[in-house]
């Protein structure tokens, strides 16, 4: 970790933020990573994604009262805890643990902690983890009534973060979408970070692949580098708390300010006044590629507020109605990808994997006038235009890479499954009569083995990285099987 984060979270103080402040930070590896973290860190690195490998992320719980026996008349402390994981609502609940005990017992509470985390197992997806801690027990994915349940671990509540820009979250999805430049000025850490991942999480399953800073301050080592007005703003979206960052990101086509959040009863009342009050701008030239959000879909959302429809189940409709709006877009793109995949017959034993079919973005634009997102969405708008600058952005070049890779590593094991097949016929031929009852195998001469060189079979394709288990040990350019002669 970078000297300056340790400073910026556990000596400077937060303006307004009295009693107990959650909120989350993430920063860029350094160079120095090797000499300041040493081994430790290459070894929980190993099978992290590669989408993890370039960022930490800061969970803090930052206490802040009232104390006059103190010179500065407050207690300020902070407890952080630095991860690769992006699971925000797992390490908030931990740290509502963690904290309060350390404030009160000083290190040897850390002490228990980390002896606890240390008998943690290695999470796995889709499995049940029971993780103890300070006497209590979290039990992730379980619907256990004597545990803390934590249903989904690394998203925010999308109804709270979006409650003062309802109105725009059809334009906020967009600008997320293709990576536009956004700044978020909130009145707290936490309301800033907060927001900030609930834009970055909007656009799921597709993955936000531009850089983000859920709470962005002078301090970060990136200051100058994105607050420059020399060059266009980058790719990124900034949490900022700082009225500094009012002036100098002054020059950032969207910015979104938000306000005091009020009660849920009195958002009909409060939006229509306040609405435009609290978003500064977002002028991303409609008329270019924005989509028109139809009014039932925001309508049946809005009414949930009026009639008191439970937050749990506002966030969930509000997922929801996200989550079909970006399946609707990306369908079209899965499906014409998959048409770039080359037919199972053209895979053989004696050739190299057949290439993948190069992304041609006229073609694909031709198949949106019958196969488009009107099939699956309510939504009319210009839909070729958004295609085209989502050809452009980053999250497009992030999905289709990782799409590539996919169908890549499926022709390579197709490949390996035909040649296998093939080495099984020559090896073993069938033996005369019924091979269900006579399939006891004679033993291979010395002279009927020879040598087949395939120089080309298993090499690396495309730069994928891809290799197969059986032949680990074996060089890539040239494999020799043996193999039994044919008679």
């Amino acid at each position: 970790m970078e000297g300056f984060h340790g400073n910026l979270v556990t000596v400077s103080p937060l303006p307004g933020c009295l009693g107990d402040t959650q909120f989350c930070f993430r920063f860029r590896q350094g160079s120095n990573r090797k000499s300041s973290l040493g081994c430790f860190l290459e070894t929980a690195d190993r099978d992290a994604p590669l989408c993890l490998k370039g960022h930490y992320y800061g969970y803090v719980y930052f206490r802040q009262v009232r104390d006059k026996s103190l010179k500065r008349g407050y207690f300020q402390k902070s407890l952080v805890l630095i991860s690769r994981l992006p699971y925000v609502t797992f390490f908030h609940s931990l740290l509502k643990i963690l904290a309060p005990e350390y404030f009160e017992k000083q290190e040897p509470c850390l002490e228990a902690a980390c002896n606890d985390i240390d008998r943690w197992p290695t999470p796995h997806p889709g499995r049940i983890l029971t993780l103890p801690i300070m006497g209590v027990v979290i039990k992730v994915g379980s619907d256990s009534l004597v545990s803390i349940v934590l249903p989904t671990i690394h998203e925010v509540d999308l109804f709270r973060c979006f409650y003062p820009v309802f109105f725009h979250i059809q334009m906020l999805w967009e600008l997320v979408l293709l990576g536009e430049a956004l700044v978020v000025m909130a009145p707290s850490p936490a309301e800033s970070s907060d927001t900030v991942l609930a834009l970055v999480s909007c656009i799921s399953p597709l993955r936000y692949c531009s850089d983000f800073r859920p709470y962005f301050t002078i301090h970060d080592s990136e200051f100058k580098e994105y607050t420059t007005r020399t060059q266009a703003p980058p790719s990124v979206i900034l949490g900022v708390t700082n009225p500094f960052f009012a002036k100098t990101l002054q020059h950032w086509p969207h910015i979104i300010r938000i306000g005091d959040m009020k009660q849920a009863g009195e958002m009909a009342k409060q939006m229509k006044v306040k609405k435009l009050k609290n978003l500064k701008t977002l002028d991303s030239k409609p008329g270019t590629y924005m989509v028109t959000c139809s009014a039932h879909s925001q309508l049946f959302v809005f009414q949930g507020v009026q009639q008191k429809r439970p937050s749990a189940a506002q966030n969930a409709i509000l997922r929801r109605y996200f989550l079909e709006l970006t399946q609707s877009f990306i369908i079209p793109l899965e499906r014409y990808v998959a048409s770039l995949m080359p037919l199972q017959k053209s895979i053989s034993p004696w050739k190299s994997p057949p290439q993948l079919r190069p992304f041609v973005q006229q073609d694909f634009m031709k198949t949106l006038e019958k196969a488009g997102p009107q099939l699956t969405s309510r939504l009319k708008g210009d839909w070729i235009g958004l295609y085209r600058h989502f050809l452009k952005s980053s999250n497009f070049d992030g999905w289709f890479r990782n799409r590539r890779r996919e169908m890549t590593q499926k022709l390579e094991a197709l490949h390996l499954e035909a040649l296998c097949e093939e080495v099984r016929r020559l090896t073993f031929p069938p033996n005369e009569g019924d091979h269900r009852t006579n399939n006891k195998q004679q033993p291979v001469a010395p002279e009927q083995i020879h040598f087949i060189t395939m120089s080309t079979a298993f090499q690396q394709v495309s730069g994928s990285g891809f290799f197969f288990s059986p032949f680990w040990a074996i060089p890539c350019q040239i494999i020799r099987i043996f193999i039994h002669s044919s008679p």
